[in-house]
């Protein structure tokens, strides 16, 4: 099963106040700290970023890892979204990661994609809640393609529900996420 990760670092970020991606978590910049816990699992990894991030782009490729611009991000999370399977390298299965969730063991990365496979839907799920990622196989590709908006994956696994398999976690990373600087605390 060839699984890889698809990160989502291509958002506003506005309640923020500043570029998240790049705020200090235990040291490092986020984005950093996400993209080193997925490459500890050993998945191929594609960052979405917005156009011209320049930052974001220097950050990555500093560290080796693989990124693509989504001209269309200003429009939604859907378009990024969309964007970014379309460019996925013929993977099986797709984790679907947003960087805004640093917290994720490396374990649980490799837990989720070896749970995954090309007809099914994989999520984690910790003191009874879905976390993140999501791994969506091939065969949803498609439905993935056609998002748009604000819309993200969560309208596919409405639809998919019988393709859904839960693994559970001891993860709490897998439902924390930084929406404002005090939540890096």
């Amino acid at each position: 099963m060839s699984a890889g990760v698809l990160l989502l670092a291509a958002g506003k970020g506005h309640r923020f106040g500043s570029d998240k991606r790049l705020a200090l978590c235990g040291g490092r910049p986020m984005l950093q700290v996400v993209t080193e816990q997925i490459r500890r699992a050993q998945l191929p990894l594609l960052v979405c970023l917005k156009p011209d991030d320049n930052l974001c782009e220097q950050l990555l490729n500093g560290l080796g890892v693989e990124y693509c611009y989504c001209p269309e991000a200003r429009h939604g999370i859907g378009h990024t979204l969309a964007q970014g399977i379309g460019r996925t390298p013929g993977w099986e299965a797709t984790l679907i990661a947003l960087a805004d969730m640093p917290w994720i063991s490396s374990d649980t990365w490799r837990e989720i994609a070896d749970a995954s496979g090309a007809e099914r839907i994989v999520a984690p799920v910790h003191a009874g809640q879905r976390g993140h990622p999501v791994a969506f196989g091939k065969h949803f590709y498609p439905q993935l393609e056609g998002l748009s908006g604000d819309e993200g994956a969560r309208e596919v696994l409405r639809r998919n529900q019988a393709a859904l398999h839960l693994v559970s976690s001891d993860d709490p990373g897998v439902l924390r996420d930084v929406d404002r600087p005090k939540d890096l605390a």
